[in-house]
């Protein structure tokens, strides 16, 4: 493998691909590792590359029962490609790295690198590494070596953040690997975490989203029980930061200090993603949740009593080992009593590792389908119910990028509700960038849309449209084959559909 090799570079230059499986976490891991290769002279292959750069990183994910064969079927389609490229090279990690170390390099012998959830920050190392002795490096630490927000970062918004404020999780949910994978909570001080907010926001961002494993247990590890919500409400001091957003909370730690702090920090929006995943209280039990449906019926009385347009977003798991038809019936009442604005539905499927993958009664195939399939029927009609109560309102919505697919076509642009729904609306006259704010009226309600077809009501540019603009222009300045444009996948608004990609909170 020689080090000269540059089939497929752009000006001299070797191109990288991150390819991203699984929850927020990774989304932003993806981010970080882009950064430090960058940051070692890389430069992004052209969107749809489809492993034609020079190096092509999964990120991985393990908590899927099927994991592990997408990810070797993706490594098996690479193989011909990288033996007709000479000097081409293949990393892989995440959580499915720290799960299966040497054994990916044995599946996979063409495999150049092998790195865990702990130790990103020596991808560019290995790589060379890897190049220079011609052998595959297998490198999976413990413990985390740094908190990964020192690392270099290729954030994929201009105008809105992930800010990871924990690593790790405390909890052993059955059904979960992720502490097993991600290591124990580790805290960063809330002074580091505030800095890096006010410096995105220096840079232009307006939106940040707080990101952990269990993000209301911050405080944890640094002995404050009300550290987040501290947090919150620092966060409102900020100036220039206009939307304040997090996840996934645990309810186990949902306090009235957070929901106080919601209520009363300006910048604090009316969303919240509480994930429930079953509503028996048995299976809760069998599943090591460490509320019950009381509890959690309690938290959300709460929210909406604080923050009566709060729009609640859940994550939900059919069919657990030993669910009967009437722990099911108890999630199904939860659903109607909270009256969720959409939730994330799962099918249980075995987790290698989990203690729930070795319980008795799972659940036949055809129950666990029929059951899915009720519950999916009953929360889009609550969804559609919940989001016609908001025709005739007037929103103001954050421009987005790239989540109106039919924008184009219908002459729309798309933007976010300060509740996080999204909202396709008619395009002004004027021009209107990423990040610049709208307030239109809300004319017309779907189940996992609104539309506002009337006239913008009102344009406000903001310095996070003036990022956007600045960084386009940038983007589209590089040389032929360097990626224009900003991916979707690590843009923090569609975060609850992102953020249910574990099922682990």
């Amino acid at each position: 493998m020689s080090s000269i090799d540059r089939s497929q570079s752009v000006g001299g230059t070797r191109t990288y691909e991150v390819r991203t499986y699984g929850c927020q976490m990774n989304v932003h891991d993806s981010e970080r590792l882009s950064g430090l290769l960058e940051d070692a002279g890389y430069v992004r292959a052209p969107e749809g590359a489809d492993g034609d750069a020079d190096v092509v990183v999964f990120n991985t994910c393990a908590v899927r029962e099927n994991a592990d064969n997408k990810l070797y079927g993706n490594l098996g389609h690479l193989a011909p490609k990288k033996a007709s490229r000479p000097g081409m090279q293949i990393a892989v990690g995440g959580c499915l790295a720290q799960k299966d170390r040497d054994t990916i390099v044995k599946r996979a012998p063409w495999v150049d690198v092998v790195f865990g959830t702990h130790n990103i920050g020596k991808l560019p190392v290995l790589l060379e590494r890897a190049r220079v002795q011609e052998e595959a490096q297998v490198e999976i630490a413990e413990s985390l070596e740094a908190f990964p927000s020192t690392l270099p970062t290729r954030r994929e918004s201009a105008y809105a953040a992930w800010v990871s404020i924990s690593v790790g999780c405390n909890n052993t949910c059955t059904f979960c690997i992720v502490p097993a994978l991600r290591g124990k909570e580790k805290d960063r001080r809330p002074g580091d975490i505030l800095a890096e907010v006010e410096a995105l926001v220096a840079e232009g961002v307006s939106e940040i989203t707080l990101l952990g494993q269990n993000v209301n247990a911050y405080g944890s590890d640094i002995g404050d029980r009300e550290a987040f919500s501290k947090l919150l409400r620092a966060c409102g001091n900020i100036d220039g930061l206009e939307r304040v957003r997090f996840t996934s909370p645990h309810p186990r730690d949902f306090t009235d200090d957070v929901i106080a702090a919601m209520a009363e920090t300006p910048n604090a929006m009316p969303q919240l993603h509480m994930p429930l995943q079953s509503g028996s209280d048995p299976v809760l039990k069998a599943m090591r949740r460490s509320y019950r449906q009381e509890r959690y019926l309690g938290i959300i009385e709460k929210v909406r009593a604080a923050i009566p347009h709060a729009a609640i977003t859940t994550d939900i798991i059919v069919g657990f080992p030993g669910e009967t038809e009437a722990d099911f019936e108890q999630t199904l009442h939860v659903v109607r009593e909270a009256r969720f604005a959409q939730a994330f539905t799962f099918q249980y499927s075995k987790r290698p590792g989990t203690p729930a993958a070795e319980m008795e009664n799972q659940i036949p195939k055809a129950v666990v389908q029929e059951r899915y399939e009720r519950l999916v029927a009953l929360q889009e009609e609550i969804s559609w119910d919940e989001n016609k109560k908001q025709v005739g309102r007037t929103l103001e919505l954050m421009v987005a990028e790239g989540e109106g697919r039919k924008d184009g076509a219908t002459h729309r642009l798309s933007g976010r509700a300060p509740d996080n729904r999204l909202v396709h609306f008619t395009k002004p006259d004027q021009e209107v960038r990423p990040g610049d704010v709208v307030t239109v009226e809300i004319t017309y309600a779907a189940p996992h849309h609104l539309l506002a077809e009337g006239a913008v009501l009102d344009v406000r540019r903001t310095r996070a449209g003036d990022a956007w603009e600045k960084r386009n222009t940038a983007e589209q300045a590089r040389p032929a084959g360097v990626l224009l444009g900003l991916p979707k996948i690590g843009v923090p608004e569609p975060q609850p559909a992102v953020a249910s990609g574990c099922g682990c909170d």
